[in-house]
């Protein structure tokens, strides 16, 4: 699966952002599928998790209440709208897809096979 992420750029603390991830392949509802991100000298961390058709949904408690998944398999896309957004959410941020069974939500990087190249997010305090 080949995986073009978007949307990033430099915002405010406080604003609002939404990233969009294509992926190539024809049947996207296969995979669950995952937003991670990785701030300079640190290591890749999981944000977000969403089953093959959406109906669970994962997140790590540093953007909880604050950032939302979502996936549209018609379309094949994955969104994570990102609101109240904090300097320390600046990251590069990767979405990736696992080939999972139903109603499973991928958490580790170990789960996730393909990667996109990732999205600049830059939050200004």
């Amino acid at each position: 699966v080949q995986l073009q992420a978007s949307g990033g750029g430099l915002v405010q603390a406080g604003d609002s952002l939404r990233l969009s991830c294509a992926a190539s392949a024809p049947i996207l509802s296969n995979y669950a599928m995952g937003w991670f991100r990785q701030a300079p000298g640190k290591e890749r961390e999981f944000v977000a998790g969403i089953s093959r058709a959406g109906s669970r949904k994962s997140y790590a408690d540093s953007v909880k209440g604050r950032f939302t998944i979502s996936r549209d398999n018609a379309k094949s896309a994955v969104y994570l709208q990102m609101n109240s957004l904090k300097p320390e959410d600046t990251a590069v941020y990767y979405c990736a897809a696992a080939w999972t069974v139903t109603g499973v939500v991928a958490t580790t990087l170990e789960a996730y096979e393909s990667w996109g190249q990732g999205t600049l997010v830059t939050v200004s305090s």
